[in-house]
């Protein structure tokens, strides 16, 4: 259950409202000046992806050995843990809002000429400007494997965190012109989308205290 809920998690990072709409400028990024557009494109959304996922892991061993460190109280820390999710669902759902996880940093730098090595770096420069974005589903990963206690785990955790979040972002480097309506629907009905997000942050926070 807990490796299931954190895909979702991750997935559900990606349609949060200060990235999904910056997708097709993302996708500029990688297609860069290059003339195999669509083959350079996917190469540079795979090095972006292995970026952010290199940074989260290192998020990932952090929390573990937080975890472990503090395992003498994880009765209270698991209540703790869940509290917080259930209130970053409770943002989500419009209950009340926390303004950190509804502002982003955006980077601003010339991307233009774009190799492997650039992408690799933007996608670490994005793992960090962007927490405030994703903060919510990030930090709702992070404390459940805090709670694991079990770094073997938590890697395997964050990784599918970061699968949920860069299959999306791989997927839109292939086929963007085919997803530009996707995008709308997905704008347009945005509100529900946040409301299905905030629920599952609430599921995870529940299932976080009690399991």
């Amino acid at each position: 259950m807990n490796y299931l809920l954190t895909f979702l998690e991750g997935f559900a990072s990606f349609i949060s409202p200060c990235i999904l709409p910056m997708v097709p400028i993302y996708i500029s990024y990688f297609a860069g000046n290059s003339e195999n557009k669509k083959g350079k494109t996917l190469l540079h959304a795979i090095a972006f992806v292995l970026g952010f996922t290199l940074a989260f892991v290192a998020f990932a061993v952090l929390a573990s050995s937080l975890g472990v460190l503090l395992s003498s109280a994880t009765k209270y820390i698991k209540i703790v843990f869940g509290i917080l999710i259930i209130l970053f669902g409770l943002n989500y759902l419009g209950i009340f809002r926390i303004g950190f996880l509804n502002r982003s940093i955006a980077l601003e730098t010339d991307l233009k000429k774009m190799n492997f090595g650039k992408a690799f770096l933007f996608g670490l420069l994005f793992s960090i400007s962007w927490t405030p974005c994703v903060g919510a589903f990030l930090s709702s990963a992070l404390l459940l494997i805090a709670k694991q206690q079990d770094m073997l785990k938590g890697i395997i955790l964050i990784l599918l965190y970061s699968i949920g979040l860069g299959i999306p972002f791989v997927i839109s480097a292939l086929i963007i012109e085919k997803l530009k309506s996707t995008f709308a629907f997905i704008k347009k009905h945005y509100g529900v989308i946040q409301k299905i997000s905030g629920i599952i942050l609430i599921a995870m926070g529940i299932y976080v205290i009690f399991f």
